[in-house]
């Protein structure tokens, strides 16, 4: 199946699609896409568009969400910093992207869980302060990033979690 800016999906083993490896700018990087939800969609334009978007963003999106993402590794280190003995010193947000491995995983692209919800372009990294979780940082429709803390799948913010807001 092909897919505008993606070239030609494949099926996974979950029902989803698959893409081959794309370069993607704000990433700076290479990764395949996953698409879910695409086949059956009743409109799959939101899906291109979103990909589009996304495709076309550069790392001043990234920046963006830095005081956002220097929060989640705060609040990490409120919890764990004092605990671990590599846990890592960052002075602020301008430095906490030198941290972050985003490259590795795959970019997962979805629409939210409710009708009429938006097409969302997910991307699980690494992040130095929280091995186990890693970080997520999650565009909506493809344009800007509207959630970032530990990866869970989720596509919105948890309400508990401050810094997941924006």
């Amino acid at each position: 199946m092909e897919f505008p800016g993606l070239g030609t999906l494949t099926e996974d083993d979950c029902d989803g699609l698959v893409s081959a490896p794309v370069h993607v700018p704000v990433l700076s990087g290479t990764l395949r896409f996953h698409v879910d939800g695409y086949q059956d969609d009743p409109a799959p334009h939101e899906f291109h568009a979103a990909v589009k978007v996304f495709l076309a963003l550069d790392h001043k999106a990234l920046e963006a969400a830095s005081t956002a993402v220097f929060d989640y590794y705060r609040h990490m280190g409120e919890i764990f910093g004092d605990e671990l003995d590599d846990f890592p010193r960052i002075a602020g947000p301008d430095q906490v992207w030198d941290h972050v491995t985003l490259t590795g995983h795959e970019v997962t692209v979805s629409r939210g869980a409710a009708d009429g919800d938006p097409v969302f372009v997910s991307v699980e990294a690494e992040c130095e302060w929280e091995v186990e979780h890693g970080l997520q940082v999650v565009f909506r429709e493809g344009a800007r990033i509207t959630k970032v803390g530990p990866y869970d799948g989720h596509l919105t913010n948890d309400e508990d979690v401050l810094y997941e807001r924006f």
